[in-house]
C-alpha cells in the first residue's frame, strides 16, 4: 500500500494527494499514455537530495519527443517545482514520480483533442524487493513472459503502457513464491527484470546486455557503470544466454526502486555462495554511500534540495 504524500504540483499548481484526478477516459486511462520517471531522493549531512535528477528528467523529455507529446514545462521550471514539492512535503527521503500524460479528450488512436498534463508527487518509500533484500539478496526466477520485439514498443521510452508486460512478469513469479523475475528479449537473451536492469560478475568482469531495443537505458544501471570503472572493475556489455545466470559468480538487479539488489538465487539454483558477492557488495557500497553524500559527489549525481529552494543554486539543467 502506498504511503501517501500531503500534496502532489500538478501543471503549476499545488493540490491535495487525493485532488490530484484525472477523467476516467483520459487516454492515460483508456491506453496507457502516459510518459514517467522514477526518481529517488536521499537523506545527506545538507538535507534531502533528488539522484540524477537531471538525467531523469531528460529521459522523461525523450519519451515524450517519442510519443510526439510536448510538455510545456521547462526542465528548470520542474527542477524548481520538484524541489519545492519535496521541501512542502517534509520528506527527507523520497520516491519521486513524474508524469506527463494525455488526458481527456479523444477516445481514438488520434489524440488531438486530448490535453497534455504534467504532475509531479512524492511519498516515502523503503526498500522495493523485501526486508533484508538488499543486505542478503533475493530469490528469482526466469520469467515465461518475455520483453517485446524491437520496434513494437519503443523500449527507451518509460512509458506506463509499457508496464503490462513488467505487471504480468512481477505477478508470475510473486504467485510462484519468487521476489522477482528476469525476463529473456524474443531471441531467448537475458533482457531485465520487470522494473531492473541484470548484472552479472564472472572471474571479475562485470556483465550486463547491451541497450538492444528489449530493455530500458537504466540510469542506475549507467550509475553502477561508471562506480565500476571508477573501483577498477572491467565492465563488458554484450548478450547474455540464460544459462549464463546460473553458472555466474554473482547476479544483482539495479533500478531507481531495486537500487543494488543481489541475486541469491535464479530458478532455485544457487547462483556464487549463496550471498552477496565481493562485486556486488563493492558496487553497493560505493553507490549508497553516494546517494547519501557520504563520500565526494563526483559525478554531480545529486541536486540538493534545499539549495534549489532558497536560491543558492540555480534550477538549470
Amino acid at each position: 500500500m502506498i504511503q501517501e504524500g500531503k500534496w502532489i504540483w500538478r501543471d503549476g499548481e499545488i493540490v491535495p494527494w487525493h485532488d490530484a484526478n484525472v477523467h476516467i477516459l483520459s487516454l492515460a486511462v483508456q491506453f496507457g499514455t502516459s510518459l514517467f520517471e522514477g526518481v529517488r531522493a536521499y537523506p545527506t549531512p545538507d538535507g534531502p537530495a533528488i539522484f540524477r535528477w537531471n538525467d531523469h528528467l531528460r529521459r522523461l523529455y525523450d519519451s515524450c519527443h517519442i510519443y510526439r507529446m510536448d510538455p510545456k514545462w521547462s526542465p528548470q521550471e520542474l527542477t524548481q517545482a520538484v524541489c519545492d514539492l519535496v521541501e512542502r512535503n517534509g520528506l527527507e527521503s523520497c520516491y519521486i514520480r513524474p508524469m506527463v500524460l494525455r488526458g481527456y479528450g479523444d477516445a481514438g488512436m488520434m489524440p488531438r483533442e486530448s490535453p497534455i498534463q504534467t504532475y509531479l508527487s512524492c511519498w516515502p518509500w523503503g526498500t522495493y524487493l523485501g526486508e533484508g533484500a538488499l543486505e542478503h539478496g533475493v530469490d528469482v526466477c526466469v520469467s515465461s513472459w518475455q520483453r517485446p520485439q524491437p520496434n513494437t514498443f519503443p523500449s527507451l521510452a518509460k512509458a506506463a503502457g509499457h508496464y503490462n508486460n513488467a505487471q504480468l512478469i512481477k505477478m508470475e513469479a510473486t504467485a510462484n513464491g519468487f521476489a522477482e523475475a528476469i525476463a529473456l528479449g524474443p531471441g531467448g537473451l537475458v533482457s531485465e527484470g520487470s522494473g531492473q536492469n541484470v548484472f552479472i560478475v564472472r572471474d571479475g568482469v562485470l556483465l550486463t546486455t547491451g541497450v538492444d531495443g528489449t530493455i530500458l537505458s537504466g540510469i542506475t544501471r549507467a550509475s553502477i557503470i561508471t562506480i565500476a570503472r571508477d573501483l577498477g572493475i572491467p565492465v563488458d556489455a554484450h548478450p547474455i544466454p540464460r544459462e549464463m545466470l546460473y553458472t555466474a559468480d554473482e547476479v544483482f538487479f539495479t533500478g531507481t526502486a531495486a537500487e543494488v539488489t543481489p541475486v541469491r538465487s535464479v530458478d532455485r539454483i544457487t547462483v556464487g555462495a549463496g550471498v552477496t558477492g565481493p562485486v556486488t557488495r563493492a558496487l553497493q557500497t560505493r553507490f549508497l554511500d553516494t546517494v547519501h553524500g557520504r563520500v565526494a559527489d563526483e559525478h554531480g549525481w545529486l541536486t540538493h534540495v534545499r539549495a534549489v529552494v532558497n536560491g543558492r543554486v540555480p534550477a538549470a539543467l
